[in-house]
């Protein structure tokens, strides 16, 4: 029966995904407070335990059919402690605060790099959230996801602090290197980094990946293959997976360009 009263709206939130999305946001709050104390290995786990959390969360609210607008503003705030200023501290703790010992270049600029890797992280998840109110497909994103761009900067961390022996050992001699014995690749990758958070260009999205879909014979053997390099070197491997990611938006402008076709 009718009685023309509205329905009362149901309060309360969903555990799960939430409790992941939190799950997120300890890991870049563990990761800072260990990079702070120069435990930079235990931070690269946080930011590293951040990332299987923030995958986990969206997949479980759309399989669960949890989705709600509070999810998706936490899941924003928890993804800017984790993939902007988390990565942002590590990276400056580890090696750009070195940049304070050569004055000639200003002994600012080692947080001011962080800086603004941190508030391009932010304009990055801001114009997501734009975007994604807006956009009828979620094939494409439009700059580097911003915990792709933390796994550029935290993997890099971990591949110089990972004391094992491996198969790039021959690139520096000896492992683990020092902060200030990397700073001339770490100040500018962090740059290029923060500044492909916030490009117009198109970078392929996984969120939509059809895990029940056939796949050629080769796909699933390349897929093995990196599976096992991973298990061979995590650091190392890592690092040039997601560091190959961020270059494949450039790299596929420039085939376009050269093929004289302009990009989608």
């Amino acid at each position: 029966m009718d009685t023309g009263k509205p329905a009362k709206r149901r309060k309360g939130i969903y555990l799960v995904p939430n409790l992941l999305t939190t799950g997120t946001l300890f890991g870049g709050f563990y990761a800072i407070v260990m990079a702070m104390a120069g435990r930079f290995e235990h931070a690269v786990f946080g930011i590293f335990g951040a990332m299987i959390a923030d995958g986990l969360d969206g997949r479980v609210a759309r399989l669960t059919n949890t989705q709600t607008d509070f999810g998706k503003e936490y899941d924003s705030l928890c993804d800017m402690v984790a993939f902007g200023i988390a990565p942002a501290i590590l990276i400056y703790a580890f090696s750009l605060h070195y940049l304070a010992d050569y004055p000639w270049i200003g002994g600012k600029l080692g947080w001011i790099i962080a800086f603004a890797y941190a508030a391009c992280a932010a304009l990055r998840l801001a114009r997501f959230n734009v975007l994604a109110a807006i956009a009828t497909s979620n094939k494409d994103f439009y700059g580097v996801p911003s915990p792709a761009a933390a796994a550029v900067v935290t993997f890099f961390v971990w591949s110089c602090v990972d004391s094992s022996r491996s198969l790039f050992s021959w690139v520096s001699g000896h492992m683990p290197l020092a902060g200030d014995e990397v700073l001339g690749f770490a100040a500018p990758l962090t740059l290029a980094t923060a500044l492909s958070m916030v490009s117009s260009i198109r970078y392929h999205s996984f969120k939509k990946l059809n895990l029940k879909a056939r796949v050629r014979f080769l796909s699933l053997a390349a897929l093995i293959g990196v599976f096992v390099l991973v298990l061979y070197d995590p650091p190392r491997i890592l690092f040039l997976v997601f560091f190959a990611y961020a270059l494949s938006g450039p790299v596929v402008i420039a085939w376009r360009r050269l093929r004289r076709k302009p990009p989608a």
